[in-house]
């Protein structure tokens, strides 16, 4: 395994203060993740999710999210684009043979638009909605469709460990997505993506982002 990486460390925007529901889903867990995985440096720029970001970070960041990266190099956004950028500089993330590379680049593209927002819409329901006398059977009607994404996902891992041959950043978005799935308790139905996410979040470079993650959320909200 080769890595490009040479010895800069980065900075990943992150939330101060979340609710406890959001620990450990908030996005900037990926870009952690990634970077343990191969041993990076980085430090967290914390924001205030409670208040409206300004243009300082809406110029780095322009929907006001977490996260973004910056080095030396490069300053972006979106954790799908920053684990493709950190994929790059390491082959433990992804792969340098070119169709193995970007057979990992579709499942990762897959995790964020093909999974991602048909959990999300659920999760919404549960979430944010849940007063609303409409929410169960929206729900309902939704979730067939959740379900359907979570077997043509099963199917097409099949017997693998991962998605697309060895441990790569398609694994930690889609592991990540997951999460959902995993906390609106939909796994145990789809056993084989039960393993799979028992696998990915059992990895070391995983414990640590989290610990990093939750190590950064301070116990009350911020003072209005």
């Amino acid at each position: 395994m080769e890595s490009r990486y040479r010895g800069d460390p980065g900075e990943v925007s992150a939330f101060s203060w979340v609710p406890d529901f959001a620990r450990g889903n908030v996005r900037d867990l990926r870009v952690r993740w990634a970077c343990e995985e191969i041993g990076r440096p980085y430090a967290s720029v914390l924001l205030d999710a409670t208040h409206q970001r300004g243009p300082d970070y809406t110029c780095w960041q322009p929907f006001g999210q977490v996260p973004a990266w910056r080095d030396a190099e490069v300053q972006l956004f979106e954790s799908g684009a920053i684990l493709l950028y950190l994929g790059e500089s390491d082959d433990r993330l992804l792969p340098a043979d070119p169709q193995a590379r970007w057979h990992a680049t579709s499942w990762l593209v897959a995790a964020l638009n093909s999974v991602e927002p048909f959990l999300g819409s659920l999760v919404d329901m549960r979430l944010f909605h849940a007063d609303q006398p409409w929410a169960e059977d929206a729900f309902a009607t939704l979730r067939p469709q959740a379900e359907q994404r979570l077997a043509q996902l099963a199917t097409a891992l099949g017997g693998r460990e991962w998605l697309a041959g060895s441990f790569s950043v398609a694994d930690i978005a889609m592991v990540t997505v997951l999460k959902i799935a995993h906390d609106l308790d939909l796994l145990p139905a789809h056993p084989v993506l039960a393993a799979y996410f028992a696998r990915g979040v059992s990895r070391p470079g995983h414990a640590r982002a989290l610990a990093a993650q939750l190590a950064d959320f301070s116990d009350e909200p911020p003072v209005q």
